[in-house]
């Protein structure tokens, strides 16, 4: 059920004649970004989850 080779090439082909290939590499750089962005709030928020305990603790 996962995805082989084949299936990769042809995802790959169709987003290349949907998008053309000068919009791809911005496409790419943008879905980088968003997860970039993404990771580094969660993990923010989960700095924050092991700052609270110690916060109760010490009162």
């Amino acid at each position: 059920m996962g995805l082989g080779p084949a299936s990769i090439a042809i995802i790959a082909i169709v987003a290349l004649i949907i998008f053309g290939p000068k919009k791809l590499p911005e496409l790419g750089r943008a879905a980088g970004n968003t997860l970039r962005e993404f990771k580094n709030a969660t993990k923010g928020l989960a700095d924050d989850d092991d700052e609270t305990p110690n916060k109760k603790q010490d009162k």
